[in-house]
């Protein structure tokens, strides 16, 4: 990754941020309402977790059909997915509660979806929310060179066929967070000297990192086998667990950022970009199926990616309401609020997009 670290400018003409901070404030005021969750993302949590945890119960205790053992698999996967981005997302955001040490427990549920806090907030919170889409900074945009996500990577002539085989290697994500991504993740960052928040001794992060592994493992590999669950079928749903999640996190994902509606922006020779912060956000995000009840209710808010870039600390339950207020500033000062209707025409458009990325660039 890129070390030269890119400067927003501070020169909003407009008054963007400053009219829209104000109104989605007022907001809050007029309705007397709290930014952070409520009964309805309390509610929400029961669900996910239900939908996550009790199917695995179920493997423990029953002796069923393979087909029944993989479907089950299959439902942990949609409630893992579902706990992340509902609960583990917000909680890590300091959204889900006006209560620090709620946001820190519900913010731990990444132990049990495979991952680590401090990694994933100096990823997601860091660097992803700070230089979105930004090469070289944000490393949602960073997949090696198997797939090219934007026109400053390197091209490779197996990139023609990435809209292709991209979506059999986004279903790896979160078993990739299992087995190597956090290893890798915390020596780079400690290295880097990376943190949100309060910074932790290295020490006790590693120590963390490796205590949650083995109790991770344990939960989901070994448990199972000692309670008489032949080990290739536990190997299998473990798979099929992780293959289910990770396909739906790296869909939602890449619809809000990796589509040709959004723009990859490069700092200046100093190292500046060309917009504040803000206002940056519009042109590298942007949302989908915002009137989709289901949609908007399953992935926590996450198609209402520019209101969740503009104001993270705000959880995901007001996203609906605010966006109207989001829409119409942005357009009151002529800037782009990018927006599909549906989810059916993000995912044409991802892998559209991906399809012309993996074009040789000289033929492009």
């Amino acid at each position: 990754m890129n070390t030269t670290i890119p400067t927003f400018s501070k020169q909003d003409n407009l008054k963007f941020f400053r009219t829209l901070n104000s109104r989605v404030n007022n907001y809050f005021k007029e309705n007397n309402l709290q930014k952070t969750g409520n009964w309805k993302l309390h509610l929400k949590t029961i669900v996910m977790f239900t939908i996550f945890l009790t199917p695995y119960f179920f493997l423990l205790a029953m002796d069923m059909p393979f087909w029944a053992y993989l479907l089950l698999n299959v439902v942990i996967g949609v409630g893992m997915a579902g706990v992340g981005m509902n609960v583990m997302h917000d909680g890590n955001h300091g959204s889900y509660s006006n209560k620090p040490w709620l946001n820190k427990f519900m913010g731990g549920s990444i132990y049990i979806l495979a991952g680590n806090v401090y990694n994933w907030q100096v990823q997601h919170n860091v660097l992803h929310h700070t230089y979105t889409n930004i090469v070289g900074h944000d490393e949602d945009l960073d997949a090696g060179r198997i797939i090219r996500f934007s026109k400053q990577a390197e091209w490779k002539y197996f990139h023609k066929f990435q809209h292709y085989y991209s979506v059999f290697l986004y279903g790896l994500l979160t078993f990739n967070w299992a087995i190597t991504t956090d290893f890798k993740q915390m020596r780079a960052y400690l290295k880097r000297k990376l943190s949100y928040g309060e910074p932790k001794s290295p020490k006790i992060l590693w120590t963390t990192l490796i205590i949650t592994k083995v109790i991770y493992f344990s939960i989901w590999l070994v448990i199972p086998m000692v309670l008489g669950i032949t080990w290739w079928k536990v190997l299998l749903g473990f798979a099929v667990m992780h293959y289910t999640a990770g396909l739906i996190l790296s869909i939602v994902f890449q619809l809000a950022h990796v589509v040709e509606e959004t723009t990859n922006p490069i700092p200046d020779e100093n190292g500046e970009m060309e917009n504040t912060w803000a206002i940056h956000q519009l042109f590298t995000t942007a949302n989908f199926a915002p009137k989709n009840w289901i949609v908007n209710w399953y992935t926590g808010g996450l198609n209402h990616q520019i209101e969740h870039h503009i104001f993270p600390h705000i959880s995901h339950i007001h996203y609906g309401k605010i966006a109207e207020i989001v829409r119409e500033t942005a357009k009151e000062c002529n800037l782009p609020y990018h927006e599909f209707k549906t989810m059916r025409s993000a995912v044409i458009a991802h892998f559209k997009h991906l399809k012309e990325l993996g074009q040789e660039p000289q033929l492009a």
